[in-house]
Formats: structure tokens, sequence, C-alpha cells
């Protein structure tokens, strides 16, 4: 029979608004819920900087939407973790969610990992989504009203969704690589005969940019080889809408649950997959309307069956969860020490026995204490990373959590590592989840000592540098190569007296992104000038710093 205290009547993969939404109904309805999301809770609507369109609120951004959805069920009792789903075990009446991060028992799953638009990948495509680069014409149409829209794609969805946009629009010019439409001739034919649309055929958009938005964009006709330049007169500036299809997250499902050829999962009217105990809400699903308030409601009517399902399970085979336990306290930025009491409070729970056990042995090794200092604003990822802290070094008393506010680092949140009251030059910005939870325990144990093995003549080279030699490191939690950089740079951090390392989540740090130009994870900034992309390993960051010889 499954341990009372580690088992979940509902695990929820996916943080966005429909995951939220089942999130807040179980919890309500007394049942104990686990989300997990690999990136950032909240979803693709968190990078939409005005949402007109929710009934009942009149304009917010996505993310001020979604954290409120993240605070109703974080109210109700519901449990958060970043971490990556890698596999279901749904056999048993008891299922198993594998992630990076342990496994997870639970009596019914949700899935809800949503579904991301596909980029075509001209440059400047990354780096502009959200401001002016869109993929939903239903959600930011009219925030280009009057002004020159672009439209990506031949197929039915840019037909259509180029008609609707001439009612903001001043003109819309859709750009495809093919010699025609993909898409049925009643639909091609309206596009074509709109008087406030254009169509140019078997082209490639090759580069946008701009300032305050975009004012520049340049295309490539595959046929002729002529390259168009475009820009807007100064002060004004143009929208792109891109339509080359979505991708449905449904890799978890594949090989379990029934899909349709475009890799959506298929679920009856109540959300129910094929396989019992397993449902699925919002933007994975088949649908006609992607939008927040479809997803929210999926997300509803998931949970109001997951109830139903969850109890003929515990009718059935006697087995029960530990009710969820209402939270009430909220940051309230002041600081403080934190007693181990309230740290043993707030980190049962968060961390699998099996994680727990690899992360006790790593504190039996350490030999030094360290103080990890946080620094901390008013943003949800605030309140993440506190959470995150609060139950690591709830678990060792080699481990101690102290918040601060009086200081001036634009770039909060961020936990930093002390040693002696002295700054060891290791920091992580944001919330060290996902493929940096890993490269984060390494930090810690590097800096606490003895640390991992590192050759005698490398160790050498690196106390040699004299200068003061600063990292930043601008990362993804999803990202597969950015850890071997990390651990990297922040072992020489650990070993060398005037090296720091600093990692940013770049998810929260668009100024960052802005000011390094940054359209690829990841990305290591050398005193604030020297840029490199992509991975690498110790002995290679160590050579870069020695052939610039800023050290």
């Amino acid at each position: 029979m499954a341990d009372k205290e580690n088992l979940y009547d509902v695990v929820i993969v996916g943080g966005g608004p429909a995951g939220l939404s089942a999130a807040i109904y179980l919890t309500r309805a007394k049942y104990r819920v686990l989300v997990l999301e690999k990136e950032q809770f909240g979803g693709q609507i968190t990078i939409t900087h005005e949402v007109v369109n929710y009934p009942g609120v009149g304009k917010c951004s996505g993310k001020e939407l979604t954290d409120t959805m993240y605070l109703q069920a974080e109210y109700f009792g519901a449990d958060f973790l970043i971490a990556e789903a890698t596999g279901l075990d749904l056999k048993e009446d008891v299922k198993i969610v594998r992630t990076n991060r342990g496994d997870f028992k639970c009596l019914g799953v949700l899935l809800a990992t949503g579904a991301r638009p596909k980029m075509v990948g001209f440059k400047g495509e990354t780096e502009y989504r959200g401001r002016g680069v869109a993929y939903c014409a239903t959600c930011d149409g009219e925030f280009f009203t009057g002004k020159e829209v672009f439209v990506i794609g031949g197929g039915y969805a840019a037909a259509e969704e180029s008609i609707f946009l001439t009612k903001f629009a001043s003109h819309v010019t859709i750009i495809m690589r093919g010699k025609d439409f993909s898409c049925a001739e009643s639909v091609a034919e309206q596009a074509r005969n709109h008087e406030k649309i254009t169509v140019i055929t078997n082209t490639v958009v090759e580069e946008v940019k701009g300032e305050d938005g975009l004012n520049y964009i340049r295309y490539n006709n595959s046929t002729t080889g002529e390259v168009t330049e475009y820009h807007t007169k100064e002060g004004e500036n143009f929208g792109i809408f891109v339509f080359a299809g979505y991708a449905p997250e449904t890799d978890l499902a594949k090989d379990i649950a029934e899909l349709n050829e475009q890799g959506y999962i298929i679920t009856d009217k109540s959300q129910k997959t094929s396989v019992d105990g397993l449902y699925a809400a919002g933007d994975i699903c088949i649908k006609p309307l992607r939008q927040v308030v479809t997803a929210t409601s999926d997300g509803a009517l998931a949970a109001t069956e997951l109830e139903k399902y969850v109890a003929k399970v515990q009718s059935r085979t006697g087995l029960r969860t530990e009710e969820p336990v209402m939270r009430e306290k909220v940051f309230a930025g002041k600081t403080q020490k934190v007693s181990d009491e309230e740290n043993k409070t707030h980190g049962d729970g968060l961390f699998t026995p099996e994680l727990r056990a690899q992360l006790e042995s790593v504190f039996e090794k350490m030999e030094n204490t360290l103080v990890l200092k946080l620094y901390l604003d008013q943003r949800l990822v605030s309140k993440e990373l506190q959470k995150y802290v609060e139950a690591l070094t709830a678990m060792t008393d080699k481990l101690s959590m102290e918040l601060v506010t009086d200081y001036s680092d634009e770039f909060a949140p961020s936990v930093k590592l002390y040693k002696d009251d002295i700054y060891t030059g290791l920091a992580f910005h944001g919330v060290p989840g996902g493929h940096e939870f890993t490269s984060f325990v390494l930090g810690i144990y590097n800096a606490a000592g003895p640390g991992q093995a590192m050759d005698e003549d490398i160790r050498k080279r690196i106390k040699d540098i004299k200068k003061q030699v600063d990292i930043k490191i601008l990362i993804s939690l999803s990202c597969t190569m950015c850890p071997d950089l990390v651990i990297a740079a922040q072992h020489m951090a650990a070993v060398g007296e005037h090296i720091t390392t600093e990692i940013y989540d770049i998810q929260h740090y668009e100024s960052l992104r802005n000011k390094y130009k940054v359209m690829s994870v990841p990305c290591m900034v050398i005193n604030d000038e020297h840029v490199y992309f992509g991975k690498k390993n110790l002995q290679q960051v160590l050579q870069i710093i020695e052939d610039l010889d800023v050290g």
C-alpha cells in the first residue's frame, strides 16, 4: 500500500491556465494535488503584455492573470514543483509520474502541458516574441490597430487569421514559402481577393528587428533571388503573426493514450483519455479555439471528473491521502532570519524520498557550512525561490537561510552562497529547478568542499588567475546543454578566489536578453563584455579566459 505522506490524489502535469484551474477545483474539494511545471508557472500567456478578453477581468498582463490563479490554488493547498515529467506508469490503481526530480505517486493524472506555436526560425523571432512577433490573432490583433501587419504562413490558419486581422490592421501582407495556399480554395480565395490583403509567394522572411517594437523586416524570394527590405517611418512600427501550425506537448502520452494524426490527445466530453485515470485539458486537446478561457474551462471540467474517479478508487482500495492544508502566509518583504522550525514546516513534501536520500548523501560529505542569502522582490518567482530554499535548508544543519532586503541588486530574485560570511562567488537568479537542479546542488557541494575532483594542473591554472573575472551565464531551465557550462563555470568560481559565476534564468531577465542580444542558450558573458554561446566544459571556459587575458 502506498505511503500516505507520499501519495497525491492527483498529479497535474503543466502549470498553465488549464492546470491551475484544475488545481483550484480539486483542492477546494479537499483533494491533495501536486502541480508539476518544467519551465514557468503560467504557461504561454505569461508573455502577453495585455489580456482584455478574459471574462470579468478588464485588462491585465498574462502573467498577472496566471499569478492570481497560482495564488488561488496555493491558498487552497496545492503543492507546486518545478520539474520535468519524463514518464507515466498508469497500469495500477496507484499511478506513478516520473520526473527529473524523482517519482510521484497518485490516484489520477491530468495532462495540461499545452501546445506551442511552431516557430519559423527567422532572425529576431525569439527576441521579439511578445514585442511585435505574435502567434494568436484573437489575443493580440487589436494591439496592432491601424498598423501594418505581416502574416507568415500559407495554410488554413494563415488565410483565415489574415482576414480576421484586417479588422484591426491598416494592411495585411501574407508571406508564404510555397507558390500558393495549402488550404481549402474557398478560404484561400477570400484572402486573395480581400482589398486589405497582399499575398507574396515563394518567399522566406530572413530577419526582423527594431526599437520599441518592430520597424524593419527583410525577406527573400526563393525563385527570383530578390531581397526586399521594409522600414517603417520614424516612430512607427508593425506586427508579425506567425501561423506555421502548433506542436502539442504530448510526448508523455505517446504509446499510452490515443492521439490524432497531428499528435493532439483524444478525449471524451469529460476530458477523459483512452486510459483510465488519465485526463487531459487545454491546448494539448483537439479543439477549435485555443484561449485562456477555454483552457480554464477544460481544467475545471477535468477536475470535477477526476474528483469522481479518485473517489471511486479510494472507495475500492481504501487508499486515503492527507488533506491539503490551506496557506495564508504571504511574503512580506522583511529582512529576517528564518527559524529551523519554520524551515521544516515549509520544506516538508517538496523533495521525494529518493531525491532526499541523494541530497542527504551530498550534505554528509560537505566540510563547511553555508548561508544561502535570498534577495527577493514581490514577483511570484520570488515566492517559488523562497519555498525552494526553505525546503533545501530544512534538510541539513550545514545549510541555513537568510532573507535580505537592504540591497541594490537589480536582478532579484537570487540566492547567493556565503561561507564564513564571505561571498563564495556563486549565485542563481531565478529558481534552480528543471535541468539546473543538479548543477545548483553541485555548486553548493563545490563551495562547501571538498567538492568534485579536479585535475591539479587545471586547479593551479584557475588559482593563478589574479584579475577579477565575473561570469554571467544565461540559461533556460528546459535546456539540456546549459548544465554542463553552468557546472564548469561554478566549479571555477568555487576554486578561484577572483572568479564569480552567476546564473540567470533568462525567462525572468528580459533586460539581459536584450542587452546581450541573446537568441539562444546557454550564453556566457565574461566581464559584461565578451559574449559566447553554446555548450562548453571546464577546460574550454578556462582557455577562453586565458586567451582573453582578462584574468
